[in-house]
């Protein structure tokens, strides 16, 4: 199992993508500290936010890739494919869903005035990102990779 891990961490594009992926987690707790004046770690772990971490993940995976069996290779097109339906995603599914949980959350928030025995947990409403967000994500992502 040792010898595994350590294969693992020794393939480039595994560790361009974690790479890209730390970066932008990092940079989500930057730009809460710049904007917000406040330290929030939990931006390291947590989804959405400035830049996507998935973006920058996904597309440093297909750009590691395409940089080292080729652009017209059946793996690039894998990568490139998993890319596009991720930032798709992100955009798109799961912005969606956190918009409704902002305006569930509102509902929940005026119903409870009216009956002050329902209490009910706060639905997580940073789940996706702009479109913005995920183009920084994946100009991350191409930066990344292209400099290792």
């Amino acid at each position: 199992m040792k010898g595994i891990e350590i294969l693992i961490f020794n393939n480039a594009v595994i560790t361009t993508s974690i790479l890209a992926w730390f970066i932008a987690q990092l940079l989500k707790v930057i730009f809460v500290l710049i904007g917000q004046k406040k330290i929030d770690f939990s931006r390291f772990i947590g989804a959405g936010g400035m830049p996507s971490s998935h973006a920058a993940f996904v597309v440093s995976l297909a750009t590691s890739v395409g940089k080292k069996v080729g652009l017209d290779s059946v793996e690039f097109a894998i990568t490139f494919a998993m890319a596009m339906i991720v930032m798709y995603d992100a955009s798109g599914v799961r912005r969606a869903a956190g918009q409704q949980a902002r305006i569930l959350n509102k509902l929940i928030q005026q119903w409870g005035k009216h009956n002050p025995h329902f209490v009910e947990d706060k639905l997580k409403e940073l789940l996706g990102h702009t479109p913005f967000e995920v183009l920084v994500g994946a100009l991350l992502g191409i930066t990344i990779a292209l400099a290792r």
